[in-house]
């Protein structure tokens, strides 16, 4: 387990012993596993710089969904070196595995790259793969050596412990790597209004920072932390570079959503120069060696210092760099710039996983049966199956027989097992503009409600696309490009019921549960925002099928004496800025983005009958979340009053309870609600909070 910062050679670390190792035995095989598409494209550059002037044929390639047919024959029987993805190592690989013997049964190594990035709900479905992969190389034969490398993280060695299932792992954390000077700029837009906290926009402060640099020729990489963000700072920076420069050339967006081929094309612009900047989302965090950039630019707190030290070290992998932390009004976002001392100089976050979650292991033991029979008293690794081999034979999936389990549908198991989003089908997006429609992307079908419902104005690439239909039940949208002065963006409503009780209620003023529950969503009308002043100048209805995830939760009910004193307005203004706090607050403390939590505030919940705020993981079954939350629950409610006890807002702003209006009172009913259930009065400067 290797783990150091950006740019300290820890590729060397697994590229070296399996290169010796294919010299002494060119018969044996290794398999590299990286978490993105275009972090193995850039390791299979470096692997085959490196390979040249060897005394054998090095054959290496990378296996994913971009890999042509002819290639993957070719990959199948003779790759020494194998790239690919957990996704098709899962999908791909593993249940096909029999056309992959050659690897399987001579693998003496699996690299496992960007550990850090396998925590939550990818972190355990990823685990789950592993299970199979050691399985499926113990019918072979082989006991592959686990090499794993990390940014820096609290629990490195304990993450890849529970990963790989595996005791006895070596830790190197030692760096001696060089790099240049770095210089690190936290920036905090200016107050527009000191009463309400409102500041302006991140966007247009990281616009105005960056485009002269842009216009300088100093590569840039500005990251957002959305897929709009991308395509809308992508439109600002070309509007105001476009006199001097190509600019829709010398400045281009990169996120998910984009096809392989652009994606690569982009890749390649950054390392030879022909590219000057690229908008990103996470999508280019990782340890991609795209050229000599020197600034990297944040738009808003990426959620982790892991994410952020990777974002930043984008730049100045081969000289001196500039980072620029532009902070926006989340909660999160004003703690860090206020206090950067929290950043550079606490301990990082730890990752957590919960491999063992019901629905994730189903899934992986239903896959895991079609690749091999199961013996009578097999577990997948150290999870006990045999309760649900039995449910599989009552429901027709699983025969036994022999003392073994076997796989008794037609159906393909992987196929129905996603790795990294909710949804089990993409929505295709298609532009019907040219004499024969042709498809520009592709979107998630959680989000697709939000972005793509009809009238929306779909941002590609800095072009703008109108959503003339939704076909929901083929997950096809069907837009056409537009030229307006507005974008959309749309609102969801969200209620919350609790279908069991884990822990709770347990305290006295606020109470604390944990539990299943089941979130019902709807998309019910979108808002059409005008470009540079941010105004809202339409709206209108959405009609689409509401959304439902079952996951686990954990909520906080208000007992009635203090719900008495707060009065109803009040009480309902302090609970949304306490489910606000509480959301990012968890967040820095889980490691894991707010946007991985949802949170919900309500005066009188259907289940508790009582005022409750829930904060929900977004994933199916959830990840351990919810459960820490349960433990952490008087430390998540003195941090919260501490964020917004320190907040120099006078009633409330964005940057702690949350965007509410003026509610009088509102700030204090938070606080009150948030100190009820503390151990003790929150502490006068944020500057105490803990990790």
């Amino acid at each position: 387990m290797v783990v150091t910062p950006t740019a300290s050679g820890k590729t060397l670390c697994y590229n070296l012993p399996v290169l010796q190792r294919l010299l002494e035995q060119p018969d044996r095989r290794a398999l590299y596993m990286f978490p993105t598409k275009a972090l193995a494209q850039d390791q299979l550059a470096e692997l085959s710089a490196l390979k040249h002037g060897l005394p054998i044929d090095l054959r290496v390639d990378t296996y994913d969904g971009d890999t042509s047919p002819g290639r993957r024959t070719a990959i199948r029987e003779g790759g020494h070196v194998v790239m690919t993805n957990p996704d098709m190592l899962h999908a791909g690989l593993l249940p096909h595995h029999t056309r992959w013997r050659r690897l399987f049964s001579s693998l003496d190594f699996v690299v496992i790259d960007e550990l850090h990035m396998y925590r939550g709900l990818f972190g355990s479905q990823v685990a789950n793969v592993i299970r199979r992969l050691k399985r499926i190389c113990a019918f072979y034969g082989s006991n592959p050596t686990f090499i794993c490398t990390s940014a820096t993280i609290a629990n490195p060695l304990q993450l890849a412990q529970k990963l790989l299932e595996e005791e006895n792992i070596e830790l190197v954390e030692r760096n001696g790597a060089s790099r240049g000077e770095r210089r690190l700029i936290f920036y905090n837009p200016p107050l527009l209004n000191r009463e309400m906290g409102v500041r302006r926009s991140s966007m247009l402060e990281a616009r105005r920072i960056a485009a002269p640099w842009i216009r300088g020729g100093v590569q840039t990489i500005v990251f957002c932390r959305s897929r709009l963000q991308v395509e809308v700072m992508l439109s600002y920076l070309r509007q105001d570079l476009a006199p001097r420069l190509d600019a829709a050339q010398r400045v281009r967006g990169y996120r998910s959503g984009y096809l392989p081929l652009h994606r690569r094309e982009i890749e390649a612009g950054l390392r030879s120069g022909e590219i000057t900047s690229v908008v990103s989302t996470n999508a280019l965090e990782l340890g991609i060696d795209i050229g000599s950039l020197q600034t990297a630019i944040l738009v808003g707190y990426p959620g982790t210092i892991a994410s952020t030290w990777q974002q930043l070290g984008r730049a100045g992998r081969r000289s001196g760099s500039v980072g620029v932390f532009v902070a926006s009004s989340s909660p999160l976002d004003q703690f860090i710039v206020r206090h950067p001392e929290y950043f550079l100089s606490s301990d990082p976050e730890e990752g957590l996983i919960d491999p063992d979650n019901l629905l994730l292991l189903a899934g992986h033991l239903q896959a895991g049966l079609f690749e091999l029979p199961f013996e009578d008293q097999e577990r997948l690794g150290r999870a006990d199956v045999r309760e649900l081999l039995e449910l599989f034979e009552e429901d027709g999936s699983a025969s036994r027989s022999g003392g073994r389990w076997f796989w008794s549908r037609q159906a393909f198991p992987a196929d129905e097992i996603h790795l990294r989003r909710i949804a089990a089908d993409n929505v295709v997006i298609i532009d019907t503009s040219p004499p024969r429609p042709k498809v520009i992307g592709e979107m998630d079908q959680f989000t697709a409600p939000v972005l793509l419902h009809e009238e929306a104005v779909y941002l590609h690439e800095g072009a703008q696309y109108h959503v003339e239909r939704l076909d929901w039940e083929e997950k096809k949208a069907y837009v056409h490009p537009v030229e307006v002065d507005y974008y959309t963006d749309a609102l969801a409503a969200v209620t919350v019921q609790v279908l069991d009780t884990f822990a709770g209620p347990e305290g006295q003023g606020l109470s604390r549960s944990h539990g299943e529950l089941k979130i019902t969503a709807l998309a019910s009308m979108f808002k059409k925002i005008r470009f540079h002043t941010h105004e809202n100048i339409g709206s209108g209805p959405i009609h689409l099928p509401e959304q439902t995830l079952h996951t686990t939760g954990y909520w906080i009910t208000v007992d009635e004496d203090l719900w008495r004193t707060l009065g109803r307005e009040t009480l309902e203004a302090g609970l949304q800025g306490m489910a606000h706090t509480l959301r990012h607050v968890a967040s820095l403390r889980l490691m894991c983005d707010p946007r991985d939590l949802g949170a919900v505030a309500e005066v009188r919940s259907v289940t508790t009958r009582l005022p409750t705020v829930t904060v929900y993981e977004m994933y199916p079954g959830g990840v351990g979340y919810s459960a820490r939350m349960f433990e952490l629950h008087r430390e998540l409610l003195e941090q919260g009053a501490a964020l917004v006890h320190d907040c120099p807002c006078l009633a409330g702003c964005p940057s702690c309870i949350g965007p509410l209006h003026l509610v009088e009172g509102a700030k204090e009913a938070c606080l009150r609600l948030l100190e009820a259930g503390a151990r003790r009065r929150s502490p006068t400067s944020a500057s105490a909070l803990p990790v």
